[in-house]
């Protein structure tokens, strides 16, 4: 897998004209869906899972589990540049924001209770991947 190098940088009015007002709430605006409502987010189909707003490859369906939160969860994403980290206050709490790497968008979080072989749970918005199946 080649690591993209470009930001797509769209303005406000285009990120609302491409996504659903439940996309656009959750990526832009680092929302959060309610647990077991999100696309997919039980599905054992095999495929990739892509950001909605800018179609980067992210996960793999080979590293997703049931993580019995309600949301898709995966232990890695497909290469490390593909998502990125940023601390996360809000509600008063000190969380690990998960970001694509290409546009920025919110796409969950990351909690250190995930399974071998990383250890981490990325936590994601099923309204904020889109599935592709082999």
């Amino acid at each position: 897998m080649t690591t993209r190098t470009f930001k797509v940088v769209k303005s406000d009015a285009q990120w609302r004209e491409q996504l659903t007002p439940e996309q656009y709430q959750i990526t832009r605006n680092h929302g959060t869906e309610r647990a077991f409502s999100s696309p997919n987010f039980d599905s054992k189909l095999k495929g990739t899972y892509k950001c909605v707003c800018c179609d980067r490859p992210l996960y793999r369906s080979e590293t997703k589990y049931d993580s019995g939160t309600g949301w898709p969860s995966f232990y890695a994403p497909i290469e490390p540049e593909a998502v990125f980290a940023v601390e996360d206050r809000s509600y008063g709490m000190l969380r690990t924001e998960i970001k694509c790497s290409d546009c920025d968008a919110h796409l969950g979080h990351a909690f250190p209770d995930g399974p071998p072989p990383t250890g981490v749970r990325y936590c994601m918005n099923g309204n904020a991947l889109v599935f592709d199946e082999d």
